[in-house]
């Protein structure tokens, strides 16, 4: 896989995020040439690519627009050999609040980074959501498992999937699509459960939280980053959807006690009715069958749950100036 990497110019949208600036990382360590697109603000603010050493920052190729400007993604991928796609608004609560802008962002960026494919030559690895499924129908769930839509964010990602299937099939773009289950690790935003979790549990003497009984699959960052660097490196996988979970459940409720204990501190569990998702939008189980990407991509986790929830606890203990303690983060 090294030598796949080195020197191949390498596009990452979303690569200021948690798990783009994971994958930055380990592309850079790899040998490759990255150009990270971001979105722009006006103090060109990198996200968590701030954390890279100053060395690995001087090696990036920022450019910064907007997903929904084909023109921004057409220049960004001028003279590309591969774009990893994980550019999006991911958080549920917000699609409820602002869907149009949510659809915007990721169906029609996703139809900019396509296009812009086509016409450079470009191979994808497209960024899809273990959310797509819904509730789950049957466990484990493997990708014949029916897609629904439970909330604009999961209808929005539904349809960035089916247009990159549609591309392969009508264009022949050289893509692949990963379905990450619930990702978890050092730098994650408290948008996410375990980190919302993990600042109430270090700061406060309760712990406020939506459904409890829902049942997660969560997954280290640098298993989820290699499972996509496998997907790029793989031969026979184009036009592939694969799963990317670690392949066992936890209820938010078990997951609260864990923290909880490896915090080592006594703090209550409180239900905040303001945060539990509309009835016919929660999804209550997801659990990831993986034994595709096992069998395409050589891919298992390799991080045991406690462990990464420890060294993600550790991270947050010494940044917690990065979080709004006990604010429900949309």
């Amino acid at each position: 896989m090294t030598n796949y990497f080195e020197k191949k110019r390498i596009l990452v949208t979303g690569a200021g995020g948690f798990i783009g600036s994971e994958l930055v990382r380990q592309l850079l360590d790899l040998g490759a040439s990255v150009r990270p697109f971001l979105r722009y603000t006006s103090n060109a603010e990198m996200g968590l690519l701030k954390f890279l050493p100053r060395e690995s920052q001087e090696q990036l190729e920022l450019v910064f627009g907007d997903l929904r400007d084909p023109d921004a993604v057409d220049h960004a991928a001028q003279d590309v050999d591969l774009i990893f796609h994980l550019g999006a608004l991911i958080s549920i609560p917000y699609s409820y609040i602002h869907p149009v802008e949510v659809v915007q962002s990721n169906v029609i960026g996703t139809l900019n980074v396509l296009q812009a494919c086509r016409e450079h030559g470009c191979q994808l690895v497209h960024t899809s959501t273990s959310e797509v499924y819904g509730t789950a129908q049957y466990v484990p769930i493997d990708e014949r498992h029916p897609l629904q839509g439970q909330s604009p964010y999961s209808a929005s990602k539904i349809g960035a999937d089916k247009l990159v299937e549609s591309y392969w099939r009508a264009f022949d773009v050289q893509a692949v699509t990963v379905r990450p289950f619930n990702t978890y690790g050092p730098g994650q935003s408290a948008r996410a459960v375990i980190p919302t979790i993990i600042t109430q549990a270090l700061m406060q003497d309760e712990i406020h939280l939506g459904n409890l009984d829902a049942k997660r699959d969560f997954t280290f960052v640098s298993d989820t980053v290699d499972g996509f660097l496998r997907a790029a490196a793989s031969t026979g996988v184009t036009g592939e959807t694969i799963n990317l979970g670690y392949g066992e459940e936890i209820t938010i409720e078990e997951l609260a006690d864990l923290v909880i204990e490896l915090v080592g501190r006594p703090v209550k569990i409180v239900v905040d009715e303001a945060r539990l998702r509309p009835e016919k939008s929660e999804v209550m189980r997801l659990q990831s069958d993986n034994s595709k990407a096992q069998e395409l991509l050589g891919w298992e986790p390799r991080i045991d749950f406690r462990e990464g929830l420890a060294r993600t606890i550790d991270w947050i203990s010494e940044h917690l100036d990065l979080y709004r303690i006990g604010e429900y983060e949309r």
